[in-house]
């Protein structure tokens, strides 16, 4: 079983990323068909095909259980159960749909965070979403970096457009790379604004270009 990762960095705002942490959707387990109860299974965060983190869980009537191990910054690695109730809710249109209950604060959820010792809910995580985090040159590069996962380029800003993809509209490709292109400029500003504001504390201009390769 895979460990936990913890003592991940903060925002400029004092708050840690939800992204920054390991999501435990219940939707994604409902939906994969394993909140059976007595089943047993494993679950793993992944990052660039590589396992960032696992778990084990098990399935009861009205809650699971999961075990893993932690290991602090400054400290050994501890084996960790933790049991997080299961609430039932009726769909509107038939079926029920499961929630977890956050174990600090009751709160029904459908996303529990690990970060630190143990899961709860992103309210008593104290995360923020990455969006809420943003400025206008972070916010133009991640829609950008969107589009070009739309168009299958390759990732980064910084590489330039690709082709038109086989079998799309050249419309819907003008649109989107003009759209591309806009982001990217927002982006590019975003970040010479930025060096500019450090580049007094900084001794020269490569030390400064260094914080963006």
């Amino acid at each position: 079983m895979g460990g936990r990762g913890s003592g991940r960095p903060a925002t400029y705002s004092g708050k840690g990323k939800t992204e920054d942490s390991l999501p435990l959707d219940i939707r994604r387990l409902q939906s994969s068909g394993v909140l059976t109860p007595g089943r047993a299974f494993g679950w793993q965060w992944t990052l660039n095909d590589q396992v960032r983190a696992s778990i084990w869980i098990r399935v009861e009537a009205w809650h699971v259980e999961l075990t893993y191990s932690h290991t602090p910054p400054d400290g050994a690695a501890e084996a960790i159960r933790q049991a997080v109730r299961l609430e039932t809710t009726p769909c509107t249109l038939g079926g029920n749909r499961k929630w977890f209950c956050c174990p600090t604060c009751s709160s029904r959820v459908a996303v529990i965070y690990g970060r630190g010792r143990l899961f709860a809910c992103r309210l008593c995580k104290g995360l923020a979403y990455a969006s809420q985090t943003e400025d206008d040159g972070e916010r133009a590069a991640r829609r950008a970096e969107r589009i070009r996962k739309q168009l299958g380029w390759p990732p980064g800003i910084l590489n330039g457009p690709g082709s038109k993809p086989k079998g799309m509209h050249r419309r819907t490709y003008q649109r989107l790379l003009a759209e591309h292109d806009t982001l990217v400029g927002v982006s590019l500003a975003g970040m010479a604004e930025k060096l500019g504001i450090l580049r007094g504390k900084l001794e020269n201009i490569e030390e400064a270009a260094a914080l963006w390769r």
